[in-house]
């Protein structure tokens, strides 16, 4: 994922398109962890970890982590976040560095996912949570768990950035901490009963990763969703909302607005898009990167 030598890009592409072929509509659940800064994501993260080691279930982890101003890098690095992965060969931790994407993500998170996803019961991301922008998370994973930070007094702030709309679950942590956190979860559960929903209804629980309160009620609310997710082709439908996000995210970021119309513009993406509803979104963002390309060197007709 990050070696950009032409001859390795090659190869990784080869193999990113391989997985994505056999685990796009299948493989283990993908699990998104994101929230303001101090909620307590990574306690949170840890808890799970140590749940699903003891039924016996591997687990991968991507980590988002602010960047180093100096050198790009994950600033944090592959520090001890989950304590559970400490010597255990069924848990990995790999931290990635966000650099310049506000929405939390990583430019190789996406291709993470797929290679975490040929090899482990359980794949989560867990993102910086800057709060700007949660729908790349939202995009990459099956569930979306928003975690909140009791009495932090940022709902409004969320509720303005549409942030509410996009989870799937939403845990207050720190639960042990009482009337805080009770009041918080009642503010939330307010605010996102004005928040523009589907079918499917988040639930708001109140857990305490340090004491261990909730979280068997956590992992049941991830169940249900995920159950919910297996009817009428609704993993399916989220998994390619994904890719086509990802595929229009490249190509702009890749190519710019310019580079983008000379290609025929979004509608020739879209189109594109819709004609090959189960292809590999890394081999489509190749081929279209290489039809943008061709369309700047030929130049206006």
């Amino acid at each position: 994922m990050d070696d950009r030598r032409p001859e390795a890009r090659a190869a990784a592409l080869e193999l990113l398109v391989a997985l994505e072929e056999a685990l796009f509509f299948a493989g283990p659940p993908r699990l998104g962890l994101t929230g303001p800064p101090g909620a307590g994501k990574s306690t949170l993260l840890d808890a799970l970890v140590r749940r699903a080691r003891a039924r016996g279930e591997t687990v991968g982890v991507l980590a988002v982590d602010p960047s180093s101003p100096r050198s790009g890098g994950a600033l944090l690095g592959d520090r001890v976040r989950v304590r559970a992965s400490a010597g255990d060969p069924g848990v990995f931790l790999r931290s990635l560095a966000a650099r310049d994407r506000l929405g939390g993500l990583a430019e190789s998170a996406r291709a993470g996912v797929f290679v975490l996803a040929a090899t482990f019961d359980l794949v989560v991301v867990e993102t910086v949570g800057v709060g700007q922008s949660e729908a790349e998370v939202a995009a990459l994973v099956d569930t979306l768990v928003w975690v909140a930070q009791p009495g932090a007094g940022d709902l409004l702030q969320y509720m303005k950035a549409g942030a509410l709309e996009l989870p799937d679950v939403v845990v207050v942590n720190k639960a042990d901490i009482g009337a805080a956190a009770e009041r918080t979860a009642s503010e939330l559960a307010a605010g996102l009963s004005l928040a523009e929903r589907h079918a499917w209804e988040p639930p708001v629980l109140r857990v305490s990763a340090r004491d261990g309160s909730g979280l068997a009620e956590l992992e049941a609310a991830l169940a249900r969703h995920r159950a919910w997710l297996g009817a009428e082709g609704r993993l399916a439908a989220r998994r390619r909302h994904g890719r086509d996000a990802a595929v229009r995210d490249f190509l702009l970021r890749e190519h710019g607005r310019v580079g983008l119309a000379a290609g025929g513009g979004s509608a020739a993406v879209d189109e594109a898009l819709r004609r090959e509803p189960d292809a590999s979104g890394f081999a489509l963002a190749a081929r279209l990167g290489e039809a943008i390309q061709a369309a700047l060197r030929s130049g206006p007709r």
